[in-house]
């Protein structure tokens, strides 16, 4: 028996589409069905992380229960379940958020400068302000050990920040035309300092002035690399003898 092609037919009064054999058209398009849906995904994902983040931020992981989350977010226990496989999920999710948002932040602020060394020392403040943000320092900096385990978190905070100090890094010490190896032990040190620079104003009784005295101690070691730069000092990689770099000539 031959196929037939069924022609659409529109109904006068109602605009309803009907087949040549009697049967109702399709009245909306399924690109049109999988858009919402995919809309209305992605609104619940959203408001169970923003309601996540604000209620980790104020209570703590433990603290916090999946109940409380999916209250706050408005949405049912089987949405969060169809999104994330557990509290832990949720809060790694949390957390890379709360990550990505403030290394956002700090190369928009590196951005802004020209001079090497300026942005050395913008992204250490905006780095140092973002560390006093309650979320930031609750989530990324107290919770985060706890709730992913240190080895997990420090993996964490190499992806997403251990680039930037890098670029940074690079940039301030492009003079002394380092090779690889000198390149990344500086990286690590500086990284490091930052990392525990952020932990001590996380933990600081008053971030403010923590955050001040950080960066005074690093802007007073990034002149003492200026001035050592200007001075026409070169170090490709290791020195014989680095107490000689105390012993250099002053102006």
């Amino acid at each position: 028996m031959p196929l037939t092609r069924h022609r659409a037919i529109a109904e006068p009064r109602t605009g309803r589409r009907f087949y040549a054999g009697g049967m109702p058209g399709p009245v909306k398009s399924v690109k049109s069905v999988v858009s919402r849906r995919q809309e209305y995904s992605s609104s619940t994902r959203r408001a169970l992380l923003d309601s996540a983040a604000e209620l980790f931020a104020e209570s703590g992981y433990a603290g916090t229960s999946l109940d409380v989350v999916v209250q706050a977010a408005r949405v049912t226990k089987g949405a969060l379940y169809h999104h994330y496989k557990g509290k832990q999920a949720l809060f790694e999710a949390v957390f890379e958020q709360v990550e990505s948002d403030a290394v956002k932040k700090v190369s928009a602020d590196i951005r802004r400068e020209k001079d090497p060394w300026q942005k050395a020392l913008t992204g250490v403040r905006s780095f140092l302000e973002v560390c006093q943000e309650r979320g930031f320092r609750r989530i990324v900096m107290q919770e985060g050990p706890v709730a992913l385990g240190y080895d997990r978190w420090r993996e964490s905070e190499e992806r997403s920040t251990f680039a930037l100090v890098r670029d940074i890094v690079s940039r301030v010490l492009r003079e002394y035309d380092l090779d690889d190896d000198m390149l990344e032990t500086f990286t690590r040190i500086f990284y490091g300092a930052l990392s525990s620079a952020a932990l001590a104003v996380a933990e600081a009784d008053d971030p403010e002035r923590a955050s001040r005295e950080v960066e005074t101690v690093i802007a007073l070691l990034l002149a003492g690399l200026r001035e050592l730069a200007e001075k026409g000092l070169k170090i490709s990689g290791p020195l014989e003898d680095p107490g000689a770099l105390f012993s250099l000539p002053a102006e």
